[in-house]
């Protein structure tokens, strides 16, 4: 057995231990479960929604990204820069209103604002097919991570085998609570370790940063320009409004303020979360580095690039140090997308749809027993193979952004008391943007193959900011006719909140 093997098991025993032992003391209910009893501070909300934002889509697909594809990879150190300044406003809104209406899963938030059960439900599947994709993220990483860094003695099926378990086993006993925990320590580890990394290689390779620019597009020119088609700029622009509009639609995230102790914690976060974006760039580096040391990845290699340059550079022990630490990137979003998968099941599509009497306490029941089966799914499809992280991440992205022109909406102030949106408009805008994107994805249909005479800057727009646009105008458009014609979108009957 060698050293990497040892040191990765024993960061996988440590973060089962400490996600276990989170539980101690408390009583488990539903609230307390899902969403920590709404007793979470500024520093773990933060390290929360920091753990959850720092996963191995940022670890791999970053640096996978920069190796690949160059100036384009940018985009994901930009996206998050929009967002938390739209999440400093938005977010303690959220963190009021599901005070107020007790919200504990994702989809409780448009139930309530919606007064409608039913829209509950359409949202839940949404994020549902959102979360397995970002679920497949983690656990492939997770693979990739603990294969490469113990030399190929453990296959990647065993390890997301390993992981998957490990993560069900602590978020059933002990919840978000054990996510949190794990969080800690994960944050701490790839803070200094993306840092370390994105600093040492480039000099240990190349003397600096700009020696090291220098001789990439020596040796590949044009590479470090943003290309004229396909991901240019129009895609890279198109991209990085998509993907800050959903980011906190991402319903693992969006929960996380539910579990803040007051509104101000929340804002406080949105103002620390921009110290992630310096790391990720330390990923960039990473991958940069690994173009000439590394070459020949293509495709879903290109994720690899990072480990198979560790590996090269550093003796055994301090690789596995690294797969340590990449593994605890997996295991904190991972089992926060359980968690939340598992709880919009049980409430909103269980309870709302067929069981509309059931307690908190069968309610919980029934998410514990559903988080298992979640995981089963997901392991089946990550071993079936498929895209690049980033590839996932973006069709993750582009779903979860659908429920953006409701969301939004709900928020708004009202004229004479009544809020623009309805449910209905609700209703069409996530079906009018979710068939555009079903569309793209079956028929493999784009600006390109629509409008094959349109200029560069339109062919290369992002389809998911396209569907987008047609929710928004369904959304607007229904909302508009059913107000008109007296229905409400503030109904606070029982009858419209059950239906």
């Amino acid at each position: 057995m060698n050293a990497a093997l040892i040191v990765i098991f024993g960061f996988l025993a440590f973060a089962l231990f400490i996600g276990i032992r989170a539980r101690a003391g408390r009583t488990m209910s539903l609230e307390q479960w899902a969403v920590g009893g709404r007793g979470f501070g500024t520093l773990l909300v933060f390290l929360l929604m920091a753990g959850e934002a720092f996963s191995t889509f940022t670890f791999l697909g970053a640096s996978g990204w920069a190796y690949s594809k160059g100036p384009p990879a940018f985009y994901i150190l930009a996206y998050g820069s929009l967002a938390y300044v739209m999440g400093y406003w938005v977010l303690p809104a959220v963190w009021r209103h599901a005070t107020k209406h007790r919200c504990v899963s994702f989809s409780d938030f448009f139930a309530t604002a919606y007064q409608s059960r039913a829209l509950g439900v359409v949202v839940s599947i949404v994020a549902v097919l959102g979360m397995s994709s970002l679920l497949i993220i983690q656990l492939r990483g997770l693979g990739i991570i603990v294969s490469e860094a113990s030399y190929g003695s453990i296959p990647p099926a065993v390890a997301i085998w390993l992981g998957a378990a490990a993560m069900v086993a602590y978020i059933v006993i002990s919840g978000i609570h054990g996510s949190a925990s794990i969080a800690i320590f994960k944050d701490i580890l790839i803070l200094g370790i993306a840092i370390f990394l994105g600093v040492y290689l480039p000099l240990h390779y190349y003397g600096g940063f700009g020696p090291m620019f220098n001789q990439i597009e020596a040796a590949n020119p044009g590479f470090l320009k943003m290309p004229e088609t396909g991901l240019n700029l129009s895609w890279y622009n198109s991209t990085i409004l998509l993907t800050s509009l959903g980011y906190y639609l991402y319903p693992y995230v969006f929960t996380s303020v539910y579990a803040a102790k007051n509104d101000m914690a929340v804002r406080k976060n949105a103002i620390l979360m921009p110290l992630y974006q310096v790391v990720i760039a330390f990923m960039f580096f990473v991958g940069f580095a690994a173009i000439l040391q590394v070459p020949g990845l293509k495709g879903a290699e290109s994720d690899l690039a990072l480990l198979k340059l560790i590996k090269l550079t550093f003796d055994p022990w301090f690789v596995g140090v690294i797969g340590g630490t990449g593994v605890l990137t997996a295991l904190v979003p991972g089992s926060m997308i359980m968690l939340n998968a598992s709880t919009l099941i049980a409430k909103n599509v269980y309870r709302d749809g067929f069981a509309p009497h059931a307690s908190e306490r069968r309610v919980a029941q029934v998410a514990k027993g559903v988080l298992p089966v979640f995981g089963l799914v997901a392991v089946y499809f990550v071993l079936r193979g498929g895209a690049t992280f980033v590839s996932l991440a973006i069709f993750a992205s582009s779903l979860l952004t659908q429920l953006f022109p409701s969301f939004i909406a709900s928020l708004l102030p009202g004229v004479s008391g009544r809020k623009f949106g309805t449910k209905h408009g609700a209703f069409a805008g996530i079906a009018a943007g979710a068939a555009v994107l079903a569309m793209a994805l079956v028929f493999d249909v784009n600006l390109a193959t629509l409008l094959p005479n349109a200029s560069s800057a339109v062919k290369s727009l992002n389809m998911g900011l396209v569907a987008l646009a047609a929710n928004a105008v369904a959304f607007v458009v229904v909302s508009a006719i059913t107000r008109a014609s007296g229905v409400s979108a503030g109904d606070t009957s029982r009858a419209a909140l059950e239906s």
